[in-house]
């Protein structure tokens, strides 16, 4: 059982953020973009690895331009899989997390690894991923 610094127990909130982001990595490897936007909430915020910052305040702007496709052809993609996911801090509407995830060819060898820093959030009862800070372009 977690507690946060109250020592109310945050057990549920982090079921439900581990949830968010089962589901944000399905979606991902589904190659849905409606489906993937809808795991996270808004105003979203990403930190790639070159250090850019991208804020999407709607799901509509939230990677406008992602074409699963090419992205594949691109780097040999065929699907993501997380190695850990490690809860950092936890509050009844807040989940930190260490994490790490790696790209799989289709013949499921490891293109690359990838560590990052996802918070997941409760907003009106939505699960969502809000903020990601990644090594991944």
């Amino acid at each position: 059982m977690s507690s946060d610094r109250s020592g109310i127990d945050t057990g549920e909130a982090e079921r439900q953020a581990m949830n968010a982001l089962d589901n944000f990595m399905t979606a991902f490897n589904a190659r849905d973009l409606q489906a993937w936007r809808n795991t996270l909430n808004y105003p979203h915020l990403r930190i790639s690895g070159t250090g850019a910052l991208t804020i999407a305040r709607t799901p509509e702007e939230y990677a406008s331009g992602m074409d699963f496709e090419r992205f594949a052809k691109s780097i040999g993609w065929d699907h993501s899989e997380w190695d850990y996911r490690k809860i950092i801090h936890s509050t009844l509407e807040k989940v930190h997390l260490d994490v790490q995830f790696s790209r799989y060819n289709k013949d499921s060898e490891k293109i690359s690894t990838y560590k990052a820093i996802y918070i997941v959030t409760n907003q009106d009862g939505c699960w969502g991923v809000m903020f990601r800070s990644s090594y991944a372009p």
